[in-house]
């Protein structure tokens, strides 16, 4: 016998109709989903890059201000550099080695030096007597403007302690006589002469003054011929 179908056909395609939907409505679901999480990772993913670039650029921040503050830093420290060279040579006109040699290349044969001592001091302040005519007192004027004018590291006076040891009191008068002929020093005197002993042997023990030149400008070549001098001394400059 055959078999005998009793469903409609309008059933069956009814049937099939919504399964097919079904199927795609379950795809389109598949879809969106995938679609929705893709978003929302990329949504993630530029927010973390955000966050990143913004920590970057917080610390290239910080790295410029740091880099501005090291090169202000450097500025500061070469005007201090040049304010300190600048005071050394107001203060220290004449290097104090090169002082030392033109001593030395001036000493007398048998004549060292034992100790040497130096200190500016402010000038005495002279008193001045009343001018007796308008040229005197125009004069006076003129002169208390420049003092006026001048720095006080200018106008302080070096004043040096000399001490050495000599045969005899000829070549310490050498001695004198050869630094009162120098660039470098003024009102140079004796202060004490007097007989030492070293091992038996008879010596004068001397002290001198003397005074730096306030207006002293040595050039570099007066600066290498006494050295060069000094080079031949007992003293190594």
């Amino acid at each position: 016998m055959s078999n005998i179908n009793f469903v409609p056909d309008d059933y069956i395609q009814s049937n099939e109709s919504r399964r097919a939907n079904l199927m795609c409505l379950v795809l389109f679901s598949v879809v969106m989903a995938a679609l929705g999480g893709s978003f929302v990772t990329i949504k993630i993913r530029q927010r973390a890059c955000s966050a990143e670039e913004g920590l970057v650029n917080a610390k290239m921040t910080r790295m410029e201000e740091s880099i501005q503050k090291f090169e202000e830093l450097q500025t500061k420290r070469k005007e201090m550099m040049r304010t300190a060279l600048t005071t050394a040579e107001l203060l220290e006109p004449v290097p104090r080695s090169v002082l030392l040699a033109s001593l030395t290349n001036n000493l007398p044969a048998g004549v060292s030096l034992v100790k040497l001592g130096m200190i500016q001091k402010e000038p005495p302040r002279s008193s001045r007597r009343a001018p007796k005519s308008k040229y005197q007192a125009a004069q006076a004027k003129a002169g208390a403007g420049s003092e006026a004018a001048m720095s006080p590291e200018k106008m302080r006076e070096t004043h040096m302690d000399i001490e050495g040891i000599a045969p005899s009191d000829l070549q310490v008068a050498a001695y004198i006589e050869h630094l009162g002929r120098t660039i470098l020093l003024d009102n140079v005197a004796l202060i004490e002469s007097k007989e030492k002993k070293i091992e038996d042997t008879p010596f004068r023990h001397f002290k001198l003054k003397a005074m730096l030149h306030k207006e002293i400008h040595l050039s570099k070549e007066d600066i290498n011929e006494i050295r060069t001098k000094a080079e031949h001394s007992v003293y190594q400059f």
